[in-house]
């Protein structure tokens, strides 16, 4: 026996269209094979339709063939095919097609440049010849032999073995009749080790819900997306200069309908309703790109182009932007490229190599969280991410990414122990590919999509976050604050009549406020594993706790910076957030919680309204301190500057009330009360703070001052109203 049909036999040809399909013999005829391992008998038709059978090969089981003269054979002959037990089917034969892959996307690919990488590589329906079918591809470069397995051939890898084409690593073969909704995986061999296992599609679009893990055919159309007005106003938007204020979503624990999840549908129903009443301008979702294990929250992702099939189909998915795009919202996704998971279906050494991964596990492997680190400097895994970023702004139409964990992908050093990690080239711990890929990343996304967002979560003080690559930065939009974050809950967690020895926890945020383009986040990681719900942080009994909380509030709303809150937060729910049950939404049956929403309902609408709270978040020019330094009452004051208007916020941080506190200001004249969070329909004690007219008595280095009545706890919002 030839070495071809041993190595078909043994399922570990790299190339069995060298064997099966059409191939012209001595005699000039066309000798047909195709390989059937079940088959008792394999027939086809000449181009006049008259049956012809196969014969099957005496030294290789499975294998059927027939020589025939050219002009008998159509150009895809299709088999019938009959079993042991009398069942039968009938295949087009996948082997006589040319490869489907072009070799402008073999280039692209290989140089890290293909941005619709979802278009070559993965399962797509096309029509070859006008025949239907389904071409599947994946990167396998370290494989002897991968076939596609599913629903359609028994997952049986002897049945549809790839090819591999040329040098690329890119394995390619269309399969007639397989359609949308067929379930697929693939079989590998791998070169190195010899070991065969079964591969999630890395590109796959849509999966099965877990537990189960096979990729889905998915559909070829393309949705019919009804936001073309969002997107061109979006494409005109200064960002910089308008309110954003992020609601953060865990899409599994929002709500439940009786203990299940809701679908992407319900959640268009009842969410995006929910966020636009509230005044949020974004939605921002916890990884719903697929993951197997609820409890990683959406971090340990394996479907890097799919979102998730908890909650529904992409289609369904698409419907839910479109309907937030219609109300007014925008949709962020957290995407995760600092790691993946080593789940032995998915990306983990894929082909038996490390090949999304570093082999050595001191570049490759996080210590602290057990996953693995993406291999940055390797041109098509840095493809393979940016793609992953373009699809879900170009194909899914999302507004921005939150991209997770960026210090850990800038530190080589990152949590490990001396000895634990390779230097840089140059002896250094930055790590130079992952801050090549970022600033590819993100001038990619920003100057192909035109008005979207991408924000850094990073808690280091690594420079120019949020600076142009051309001028050394990373390139990202926004940057989250953990600085601002850290400091601020540190100082309300603290007894009031201790605040004074804390008080430049208030003040020194300032000093770099304006190095970055800052978010304000009170995120998801700040309610859960032991560090409590926000009003459980606060000191005092249950009313300070509160009017406490409200005055976070107002302190995150009027700082410098965008806006994000955690959901739960804006009702001020008591209990650590858990993925596993929906949150704790008849706490809005009581007035303290009323309040909280009413009050964060009434910011976000302040925010919206007022230019000067959002139009120069970035610039030194728009906070001015009126008063830093009154530690001993625990009092601060400060402007909030817009292009043309200015607003006066003064906070009082102890539950004692302030009464005829002089307040330096602008410019003489009245002064109206736009804000004060001790107002009782927020839950307060109802102390109306009405500001004296100001005078010309200078205070506080301003021209002008007032006398107010500040009640404890609370934060007042002036705005000059004339004279």
């Amino acid at each position: 026996m030839d070495n071809d049909l041993q190595a078909l036999i043994d399922v570990r040809h790299h190339d069995p269209h060298r064997v099966l399909g059409m191939h012209a013999d001595d005699q000039g005829n066309l000798r047909l094979r195709t390989f059937q391992p079940h088959a008792a008998h394999v027939e086809t038709r000449d181009r006049d339709g008259e049956p012809v059978g196969l014969n099957a090969h005496p030294d290789c089981p499975g294998l059927f063939e027939v020589a025939l003269p050219k002009e008998w054979v159509p150009a895809h002959p299709e088999y019938r095919v009959t079993l042991d037990d009398g069942h039968e089917y009938q295949v087009i034969d996948p082997y006589s097609f040319l490869p489907t892959v072009g070799e402008l996307d073999l280039h692209l690919f290989a140089e890290g440049r293909h941005l619709q990488l979802w278009q070559m590589l993965g399962a797509q329906v096309l029509s070859v010849d006008g025949i239907v079918g389904t071409r599947f591809s994946v990167w396998a470069p370290n494989a002897e032999r991968v076939s596609v397995v599913g629903s359609f051939n028994d997952w049986d890898g002897r049945r549809h073995p790839m090819r591999v084409l040329g040098e690329s690593g890119v394995w390619e073969l269309f399969i007639p009749g397989v359609n949308v909704g067929d379930l697929y995986k693939y079989e590998i061999t791998s070169r190195l080790t010899g070991e065969t296992r079964l591969r999630t599609d890395p590109v796959g679009r849509s999966f099965e819900k877990r537990p189960d893990t096979a990729a889905i055919v998915p559909a070829f159309q393309h949705f019919d997306w009804q936001d073309e007005d969002w997107i061109s106003r979006r494409e005109q938007w200064h960002w910089d200069q308008a309110p954003i204020s992020i609601y953060e979503v865990h899409l599994g624990s929002w709500r439940r309908n009786n203990g299940d999840f809701l679908s992407y549908d319900q959640l268009a129903d009842q969410l995006i309703p929910y966020v636009q009443e509230r005044g949020f301008t974004h939605i921002e979702l916890l990884p719903v790109t697929e993951h197997p294990f609820d409890g990683s929250w959406g971090y340990q992702t394996t479907g890097y182009f799919a979102p998730s099939s908890r909650f529904g189909t992409p289609d369904a998915f698409c419907r839910f932007v479109d309907r937030a795009h219609a109300a007014g919202i925008g949709v962020i996704l957290d995407w995760v490229p600092a790691h993946f998971p080593r789940d032995d279906f998915a990306l983990a050494r894929f082909d038996g190599s490390a090949l999304y991964e570093h082999e050595d596990p001191r570049r490759g492997e996080h210590r602290d969280w057990g996953t693995l680190i993406f291999n940055y400097g390797r041109r098509e895994v840095e493809n393979f991410l940016i793609a992953s970023a373009q699809y879900w702004i170009e194909h899914l139409h999302l507004d921005g990414l939150r991209v997770d964990a960026v210090a850990s992908m800038l530190y080589l050093d990152y949590s490990r122990q001396a000895g634990d990690w390779l230097p840089n080239k140059h002896g250094g711990r930055e790590n130079l590919e992952a801050i090549e890929f970022l600033q590819r990343l993100n001038h990619t996304i920003l100057s192909r999509n035109p008005g979207t967002l991408m924000m850094a979560e990073e808690s280091t003080a690594w420079p120019m976050v949020s600076r142009p690559p051309d001028d050394g930065g990373l390139g990202f939009s926004m940057k989250w604050n953990m600085g601002w974050m850290n400091d601020s809950l540190a100082y309300f967690s603290e007894d009031p009549l201790h605040r004074p020895h804390h008080h430049n926890l208030l003040t020194f945020g300032l000093l770099y406020a304006f190095s970055e383009n800052f978010i304000l986040p009170l995120s998801h990681d700040e309610v859960v594993h032991g560090k409590r719900a926000l009003p459980n942080k606060m000191p005092g009994d249950e009313w300070q706790r509160f009017a406490n909380l409200r005055l976070l509030f107002a302190w995150q709303f009027t700082f410098p910076g965008k806006k994000l809150l955690f959901m739960g937060t804006e009702f001020g729910q008591g209990n650590e957030w858990s993925h596993a049950r929906e949150l704790d939404w008849w706490m809005l049956e009581y007035p303290h919680h009323q309040g909280i929403q009413a009050l964060v309902d009434q910011l976000n609408f302040r925010y919206r309204q007022e230019p000067a709270l959002h139009e120069r978040d970035f610039q030194a020019g728009g906070f001015e301190w009126i008063d830093c330094n009154d530690r001993n009452q625990s009092v601060v004051s400060f402007c909030r500057h817009g292009h043309f208007e200015s607003l006066v916020i003064v906070m009082n941080f102890t539950p004692v009330s302030r009464s005829g506190y002089r307040v330096g200001v602008p410019k003489t004249g009245r002064y109206q009360v736009l804000l004060n969070t001790d107002s009782a329909e927020f839950g307060g004690s109802g102390q109306n703070p009405q500001p004296t007219a100001a005078d010309e008595t200078p205070w506080h280095g301003q021209p002008a001052s007032l006398s107010l009545d500040i009640p404890g706890l609370s934060a007042v919002v002036l705005k000059y109203s004339g004279h």
